[in-house]
Order: C-alpha cells, then structure tokens, then sequence
C-alpha cells in the first residue's frame, strides 16, 4: 500500500510541476506534444493522467486559460483584438474571435463592451489543505471569475460566528437557519419551489448569504441569510427578503461534507488571494446550492462565491 501511495504521490507532483509550467509561458504556444516532452510521458498517457487528476481535458485547459487571459485584456487594456490574439499564439483575428465566442458566447468586441468577468478560468493550483488522504483529485481546484447581477433573495436570517472568530459556531448555526427556511415555507409554497427546482433547475438557486462585516462590526454575530431566488416565493408572508447587489466573485467549487469546506476556504485567504491577481473586499459572500443538496454526502457539490476586484 505505501509503495501505490508512492507512486500516486510521484505522478501527481509530476503533474503540479506540469500545471506551474503551464501558468508560466501560457502567453506562449503551448501544444499537447510540447507538454508531453515536458512531462516526461507520451502524449496519450500525459492526456490521461491529466484527466485522472484534474477532471480536465489538456488542450481545452490550456485554451480556456490563454482565453482568460484574453479577456482580462481586453478588459485592462486599449489593445487591438488582433494584437491580443498574435501575443497569446493564435493564427488568427478570426480564428481567435471564432474560439473566444465559443467560451464566452459573446465576441471579444461584445465582451470588451460588457465590461464584465464572465466565465474566466485561473490556473489549478494545489489546495493542501482540503484532505489528509490521497485523495490527490479532491485537492486541485480551479476557481473561476464570475461576474453577478443584482438579486434578490427570499429568505430566513440569523447569526453565526465566522471563520476567523475565537469561538467558530457556523457549522451547527447555519443548519439552524436552514431549517427554519424550509420551516417557514408554507406547503403550497414548498411544492411550488420543488416543482420549479424539478422542471426549471438552472434557474432555482438555495443560497446561503454571508453579511457584510466591517471593521467596527462584531464577527461573533456575522448576519447570515438562507433562501431561495424562486419567483413563487415573491410576497410570501412568512419570509423576508434581501436584495444582493451586483458584484464580481471568485468562485469556488467544492466538493465533499461541507465540515471540510473551511480547509478550503482557510487555503483560499491564506494562499490563492494573496498569489492571485485579485484582492478581497468588502461585499456579500455567498454559498450555492443544488435543491436537493446532502451536507455530509462525500459526492455532494456546491460553490462558495467571494467578492473580488483586480488588483491595481
């Protein structure tokens, strides 16, 4: 067993060494034979490997990425569409704007006037901290940048001591809250929410909302809102409403029992913010769920959402 472990151990540092490399010249062409002579693997093991660690297919990783970093300048900079699409190594304005379009669904012109991060990707790095195992997948995560409208939220709210309290309560307190939504809901309203939640999923959220601390604020009674965006649930009597304005998030994707999400997130302040090219700031922090989301189910998946702005 510890000799596989080994071995599970190696092929992963090789592909961390692999990611760096990648992070480095990806305003360079950087073709699946090039990783692979990298990589020290043949291309159909490098490509199968990655995907056995990250989820990811290669090619569409390292695109996803030079297209990010496309985005980024056209929102930072007066340059050209084309001069952007040649320094990032793509042949072409047109084959540049076909590809980018294909991420986006909006063209570098349409994007650059939007003026949003919508759907950008950042490197995979390596989380240390979300398990003592290996259970080497769980621990690499790609945050994503995401732009989000102004929302409102149909809701219970309570208070819950944070993460960075003396005296952390969030993990028995925010099921409380959660419980009392559901318990507010009338029956007529509960079902209208499922019926929703089973015919139109995309568009029904559960969504944990963390209140906005400042620095004269107690963090030992941080507010915290549980509901639901339903339209059915609008002008229900028996729950209150928050509006959310609009705000850039890095998103954050979990997955596993929701008691290892502050490891995540304990990573996240301590190593991806102040490596990465954006700062926290002050703003509603957000957890989203699936309607029929399991707290302690290993397979359950949910995001956490944290307001950003570039760094200047």
């Amino acid at each position: 067993m510890q000799k596989e472990n080994q071995k599970q151990v190696n092929r992963f540092t090789r592909i961390e060494k692999l990611l760096d490399f990648i992070n480095e010249n990806i305003d360079q062409p950087l073709s699946v034979e090039m990783l692979a002579d990298k990589s020290c693997w043949s291309r159909w093991q490098l490509q199968r490997v990655f995907h056995l660690e990250t989820g990811l297919n290669l090619a569409q990783y390292v695109r996803e990425l030079k297209l990010s970093l496309a985005a980024e300048r056209l929102l930072g900079s007066k340059h050209r569409v084309v001069d952007i699409a040649l320094a990032l190594g793509f042949s072409s304005e047109v084959s540049f704007s076909r590809t980018f379009k294909n991420m986006f669904a909006h063209s570098p012109i349409a994007y650059r006037r939007r003026g949003q991060r919508l759907g950008l990707r950042t490197p995979i790095k390596l989380c240390s901290r979300v398990l003592d195992s290996f259970d080497l997948a769980a621990r690499l995560l790609q945050i994503r940048i995401e732009a989000r409208p102004e929302f409102t939220l149909h809701c219970t709210s309570g208070v819950i001591s944070g993460l960075f309290s003396l005296t952390p309560n969030y993990q028995q307190q925010v099921p409380l809250i959660w419980s009392e939504f559901v318990d507010n809901l009338p029956k007529a309203e509960m079902l209208s929410v499922l019926n929703e939640s089973s015919s139109n999923a995309d568009n029904i959220e559960l969504i944990g909302v963390i209140g906005v601390i400042q620095a004269k604020d107690d963090i030992d009674a941080i507010p915290y809102w549980a509901g639901c965006t339903a339209d059915s649930l609008c002008g229900s009597t028996s729950l209150d409403t928050i509006k959310v304005p609009a705000q850039e998030y890095a998103v954050i994707p979990f997955t596993g029992p929701i008691k290892q999400l502050e490891q995540v997130l304990a990573w996240l302040f301590s190593h991806w913010i102040p490596d990465s090219d954006y700062d926290s700031i002050d703003g509603y922090e957000l957890e989203i769920y699936p309607a029929n989301y399991d707290p302690e189910d290993s397979a359950s998946y949910m995001e956490y959402w944290l307001p950003i702005e570039p760094r200047s």
